[in-house]
């Protein structure tokens, strides 16, 4: 097939990129690179050295023989050249990476609400609308999250995408399905959320096939792609910003730094390695709706974890010390999370779950670059209300922060 990967120089897109190039597929990113831009604006530059995508891609076709092609072109504010470059190379399928992606970094301020609103929600409706005027019949692969349905406790399982509920009516009861009701927990969360929307009118009205992944969070660094060559390796963030919970726990056992727990570590997670984010795409993508079909949503998670639970078992691993210290985000102090993911399963997944081994790989690739870390950027501090920010004013070494 002909992919395009939109957001491709990502964290996930990325090791994406790469996998399904090596399946034989021909590859195209399509990113405006922002998130570079990002690293630049919050002074934080990725734990892995990372060269350019141009720099990328030569090293991915000497390794392989294989050709990824980059096309810089920013979907939020770029239309009609969305439009020529769809009606150009005809893909068959999209795989839609390209948001801002940290709830935090979409907290810190107003322009940053602002921002991620403006760029998520036009990214997306951009593309459906480029595939409704162009005629094209390419399959659109979200990446979406399991955080738009919040962090509450309803004791029973989340369910994929849907929910069969009851509703009276003047002649009985009947039946019908909904989507399962969402409860973000902040703006990023927020725009995931009215993605499910417009992909639910765009699937009914226009016919476009879409399959939405609500994703938990991931950890690890390599997959098989990225191990091949040094230069291939994923980006790593380990800031409070755009550093996922288990990641940042490692980079902090790594070099000493007390794991940070915000709040009583009840929060439970949902949890996906990196090799099988892509392994997902790659079923996902195999396994397309029809025109006319609903949109098809997985959950795309492999285990469920509480935060206090994690911290332990690496301080167990590591050595490390556990700090708790107030949450910067307004949520519960404990909930359960209970997550069906029988579809990927029956697609022929085989999770890879929390082993040592990959644990230990991820404490010593942080221990090779750790010094690239800058240690005053790996508390979080971006606070959800200004009455929060006035408690996170510190780290677990005493030192005074900045509250946002």
């Amino acid at each position: 097939m002909r992919i395009a990967v939109l957001g491709g120089d990502g964290f996930v897109g990325w090791p994406t990129s790469l996998h399904l190039s090596n399946l034989g597929h021909e590859v195209h990113i399509v990113d405006n690179l922002s998130r570079r831009w990002i690293d630049t604006e919050l002074g934080v530059q990725s734990l892995t050295p990372m060269d350019s995508i141009q720099e990328r891609c030569r090293i991915w076709k000497q390794e392989t023989g294989n050709t990824i092609h980059f096309h810089l072109l920013n979907l939020a504010k770029e239309y009609e050249r969305l439009k020529q470059w769809l009606a150009e190379y005809q893909p068959d399928a999209l795989i839609h990476f390209a948001e801002q992606r940290a709830a935090p970094y979409s907290m810190k301020t107003d322009r940053h609400k602002v921002y991620t609103v403006d760029n998520n929600v036009n990214a997306t409706h951009n593309v459906l609308a480029a595939l409704v005027e162009t005629g094209i019949d390419a399959h659109l692969v979200h990446l979406g999250t399991m955080g738009v349905y919040g962090y509450s406790s309803v004791g029973a399982p989340i369910p994929e995408g849907y929910l069969d509920v009851e509703i009276d009516t003047p002649t009985g009861k009947k039946g019908m399905e909904i989507l399962y009701p969402t409860r973000p927990g902040s703006v990023y969360h927020m725009t995931k959320s009215l993605d499910q929307i417009l992909f639910q009118f765009y699937a009914q009205n226009d016919g476009l096939r879409i399959t939405d992944l609500h994703q938990g969070i991931v950890w690890g660094t390599h997959t098989d792609q990225t191990r091949r060559h040094e230069q291939l390796i994923n980006r790593f963030d380990y800031d409070g910003d755009y550093g996922t919970v288990l990641n940042r726990f490692l980079i902090q056992a790594a070099i000493g730094y007390p794991l940070t727990v915000h709040g009583t570590g009840g929060q439970t997670r949902a949890f996906i390695h990196i090799q099988d984010c892509v392994r997902c795409i790659e079923l996902a993508l195999s396994d397309a709706p029809k025109a006319g079909e609903r949109v098809r949503i997985f959950n795309q998670m492999t285990e469920t974890h509480r935060v206090r639970d994690l911290a332990r078992m690496v301080a167990g691993l590591a050595g490390a010390e556990v700090k708790f210290l107030p949450n910067p985000r307004k949520e519960a102090d404990e909930n359960e999370l209970i997550v069906k993911n029988d579809q990927f399963l029956s697609l022929g997944l085989n999770p890879i779950t929390l082993q040592e081994g990959l644990l230990s790989e991820v404490v010593e690739v942080a221990r090779k670059y750790a010094h690239r870390i800058d240690r005053s950027r790996v508390p979080a501090v971006s606070a959800w209300t200004k009455d929060i920010a006035k408690r996170v004013d510190h780290d677990p070494e005493g030192k005074k922060l900045k509250a946002v």
